[in-house]
């Protein structure tokens, strides 16, 4: 299994009839998703169409169903991308754990956070695996030259191959740009953990995931200021980690007090700056960029110096 999912697993949408929802679905589609189904209680026993959305250009048809229990016993659901309005979200995720299905990637950005430490909770109590909320989500690239790896959410398809890096990282933006700064020796699985207070996959469950995962020889982790997900994940890393870790984290000039992106992202009583970051990271023996275009180089010198390209 690559990172929480396996190649070809079954993958529906809740809220895959809105315009996100159906933007991705069809992007999802085109990436080689096996998307079975989208759920909509008002659209339920109707098919989507997606002109030329399979992998080989003819049309997706994908039928739509009340329930999220409804799709599980109908398609043998393992997943669910979550495209639903933020004060829709939590019925939504907790209807997606309570019928079982294994890994619930949550996009939906301004979730309540009182609600997400409810469906957060709930899931870790049921044994469900959760990404996010407000991420672009998790992608896996293709093992084998007949498969196509699973991408689910927004990450945009077709920026790398498959190579010897895992990425995790707290910012969807910042991903998308260290893909493409290491798209030359490309990655396993690329997961964007969320930037909110309380998100279901941590930074450290990530490198966790990587450590375990034999095709994973190195892992970049993107931070960002606000919390302790980064310290947490360093201090891990220096007792159980024998992969490299190279990181970079956001918000070197951003002032303590203010919001600077996501929810989680704000220095408060003078902890959770870049700078005690970068120091606890640097500490244990991660090395970490000034700029993307940095921690790429750096990245490039850890491989080489681990006879790793």
């Amino acid at each position: 299994m690559a990172l929480f999912i396996e190649d070809g697993a079954p993958v529906i949408v809740q809220g895959m009839t809105g315009h996100q929802g159906m933007t991705h679905t069809a992007r999802m589609l085109k990436a080689g998703t096996n998307i079975v189904g989208g759920t909509n209680p008002r659209k339920a026993g109707t098919v989507i169409d997606f002109p030329g959305a399979n992998v080989d250009g003819s049309d997706a048809h994908v039928p739509v169903f009340a329930t999220c229990a409804e799709a599980r016993e109908k398609t043998g659901a393992k997943a669910s991308v979550v495209f639903v309005p933020p004060k829709f979200a939590k019925g939504a995720v907790v209807e997606a754990v309570e019928a079982g299905i294994e890994l619930i990637v949550v996009i939906t950005e301004g979730i309540p956070v009182a609600d997400s430490a409810y469906f957060v909770e709930l899931a870790l109590r049921k044994g469900v695996r959760i990404v996010g909320p407000n991420c672009p989500g998790l992608m896996t690239l293709p093992s084998t030259p007949e498969s196509h790896g699973v991408n689910l959410g927004i990450i945009p398809d077709g920026i790398v191959s498959r190579g010897p890096l895992g990425l995790v990282s707290k910012s969807g933006t910042l991903t998308y740009q260290l893909m493409g700064e290491l798209s030359d020796i490309g990655f396993t699985a690329c997961l964007g953990a969320g930037g909110d207070p309380i998100v279901g996959t941590t930074l450290l469950e990530a490198l966790q995931a990587f450590e375990a995962d034999d095709a994973t020889k190195a892992v970049v982790m993107i931070g960002e200021i606000g919390g302790t997900a980064e310290q947490d994940a360093a201090q891990w890393a220096a007792a159980h980690m024998t992969k490299p870790v190279v990181a970079y984290i956001a918000g070197f000039t951003a002032p303590e007090g203010k919001q600077m992106g996501h929810a989680g992202a704000i220095v408060s009583g003078g902890k959770g700056t870049a700078k005690d970051k970068k120091e606890a990271l640097e500490a244990v023996g991660i090395r970490v960029g000034k700029t993307p275009g940095q921690t790429a180089d750096i990245m490039r010198e850890v491989l080489a110096e681990h006879s790793l390209i």
